[in-house]
């Protein structure tokens, strides 16, 4: 592997790549990004030229060909993401690919299709951040007791019709958007799966969009999540796991800024109001870097990462479930 990088092609010029995605890539030491597609030749130029790209595209599918292209982040609209990868990974090219990784698990279930010999995950960088990392040792230490209740919070205002997160027909709303996080926190915490959910929807009368959902994911063992997201409340988030003798707070837990200290809170109780809680700062880091050379370094050493197919297929399941609890009015079994 010495002297060697993954030469990574991204797939659109969407904001999340352009500003977080590809500067984390390029700070990745075993990762280099070598060429950019739009369907807008001209607009693929004028970031490729903006962010030190050598080659751009003007087509998906002439990326996806370019044999100098190693690996594919794919951060296109969310019904494009199962045919672009299937098609990258046809090609010969391991996929990161945004969140969420399909509209539905019978869609995911298709990556089941990719070549054994290709690495496809998908993009929830906050598991690489050592902020999250730290509070499952904790969990795992068993200083908090009994994990016995993950909360979370999830909030963003987007009135824009012309966003994809607000076009159902595509995959927006707020819980493939940002609902997914909760549920990866949940199982990434509790280290295990959901039995059954149910979900209050409250849908927007202009987009048809999920636009506030609370959900409660029932672990067994007396373990629960329960969280709430919207793409029209005030922006906030949060997230914490209690158990029996101290709880942990992951303080900016899906947004952490990049290159910046976060903290972690660990509470015994001791004060209603938190101010003894011990407060415990985590280095600077970038966590779409840390994501980049995670996956990198799972290609050129041949070693699995964590999570792959069968994980994002999981977290699939228990979307669905979501939603098929606004449908049932209740209780749904994942």
């Amino acid at each position: 592997m010495t002297g060697r990088r993954l030469r990574w092609g991204i797939l659109s010029t969407a904001n999340i790549g352009r500003t977080k995605v590809i500067p984390g890539i390029k700070a990745s030491p075993s990762s280099q990004v070598v060429a950019i597609a739009s369907r807008d030749r001209a607009r693929a130029g004028e970031v490729a030229s903006e962010l030190g790209i050598e080659r751009a595209y003007g087509s998906y599918e002439e990326l996806i060909a370019d044999g100098e292209v190693d690996a594919i982040y794919n951060p296109l609209p969310n019904h494009l993401h199962v045919d672009y990868t299937l098609a990258a990974a046809r090609a010969g090219k391991h996929v990161l690919c945004e969140k969420p990784i399909a509209l539905s698990v019978r869609e995911a279930e298709r990556l089941r299709e990719c070549p054994a010999n290709v690495t496809v995950a998908e993009a929830f960088m906050v598991r690489y951040h050592p902020q999250w990392l730290r509070v499952r040792e904790i969990v795992r230490s068993g200083e908090l007791g009994e994990a016995r209740a993950v909360r979370a919070v999830f909030s963003y205002v987007n009135m824009d019709a012309d966003d994809v997160r607000n076009k159902p027909e595509i995959g927006g709303g707020a819980i493939l958007d940002i609902g997914c996080y909760p549920v990866t926190g949940g199982r990434f915490f509790f280290e295990a799966e959901p039995k059954r959910v149910v979900a209050l929807i409250d849908r927007c009368p202009r987009f048809g969009t999920d636009r506030q959902a609370s959900v409660i994911a029932d672990f067994g063992e007396g373990r629960q999540l329960a969280f709430t997201v919207s793409t029209q409340l005030v922006g906030h988030q949060s997230i914490e796991i209690i158990g029996t003798r101290a709880r942990a707070e992951i303080v900016v837990p899906f947004n952490a800024p990049q290159g910046e200290a976060t903290a972690v809170l660990v509470d015994e109780g001791l004060s209603f109001d938190g101010h003894l809680a011990r407060r415990e700062v985590i280095a600077p880091c970038d966590q779409y870097a840390e994501q980049a050379e995670a996956f990198a370094r799972s290609v050129l050493t041949g070693k699995p990462l964590p999570w792959g197919i069968d994980d994002a297929i999981a977290s699939m399941r228990v979307l669905d479930a979501i939603f098929e609890s606004e449908r049932a009015g209740g209780w749904v079994t994942v």
